[in-house]
């Protein structure tokens, strides 16, 4: 199995935010591989032991990953503001808002999840007009 080095990467001074906001996405990619590793350990075993020391493992690389995201946004502003401009197109592609008002997030005057309409569907108090 690939290994990587780690000290390919050594500079001889301290790291700016920006290059260790690089260095950290590359942990993160590492503890995603570990998860998928550790998820396809779990679906080719029937051994309950194994199973479950694996599932602990891999809780703790998903947490790891969380750690080094929630990082990268205080490193990297322009990755925060992207995150930020992510969680509002997400609010409004699930609450049904039209395509224009999704792309327009993180533009000037750009929509926000308050201007999404509702979408229509059948409730209780609907049944009852």
């Amino acid at each position: 199995m690939p290994q990587t080095n780690p000290f390919h990467s050594l500079v001889p001074r301290k790291l700016s935010d920006s290059e260790l906001a690089r260095s950290i996405r590359l942990n993160i990619e590492a503890e995603l591989d570990a998860i998928n590793l550790y998820a396809a350990h779990i679906e080719a075993t029937d051994n309950e032991e194994a199973k479950a020391i694996l599932q602990h493992v891999m809780d703790e690389e998903r947490e790891h990953a969380a750690l080094f995201w929630q990082l990268i946004a205080r490193l990297d502003p322009s990755q925060a503001h992207h995150d930020r401009d992510a969680s509002e197109k997400y609010r409004l592609i699930t609450s049904g808002a039209p395509h224009e008002a999704v792309e327009s997030v993180g533009k000037e005057g750009g929509a926000t999840a308050e201007d999404a309409p509702l979408p229509k569907r059948m409730t209780v108090g609907s049944l009852r007009r």
